[in-house]
């Protein structure tokens, strides 16, 4: 399994308007073969830091995903939204109930 985790930055007043956007690219993510999990979360403590967590079953399927339409129509809103800081990684796991 592919674990992503992570945080980008969305200036406070930009994220009410973001969320249009988020939620296309969360509801089409999920729909593709592969994905396991894909979310955004606003922190509670921090309006404009969101906190990205996605789960693939395969580097393949995460691949693919990198080349959809959708992926495409979110990194174009980058710039519009102010989108900064995003920090991503991207670990290997073997999933287990704890």
């Amino acid at each position: 399994m592919i674990v992503i985790e992570g945080t980008v930055r969305i200036p406070p007043e930009n994220v009410e308007r973001a969320r249009a956007v988020m939620e296309q690219m969360i509801r089409a993510s999920r729909a593709e073969p592969g994905c396991i999990d894909y979310a955004y979360s606003i922190d509670v403590l921090d309006a404009g830091l969101v906190r990205v967590t996605e789960r693939w079953e395969s580097r393949a399927a995460l691949d693919l995903h990198f080349k959809t339409a959708h992926m495409a129509t979110w990194r174009a809103f980058y710039h519009q939204l102010g989108l900064t800081d995003r920090s991503l990684r991207l670990y290997e796991a073997d999933p287990e109930p704890i």
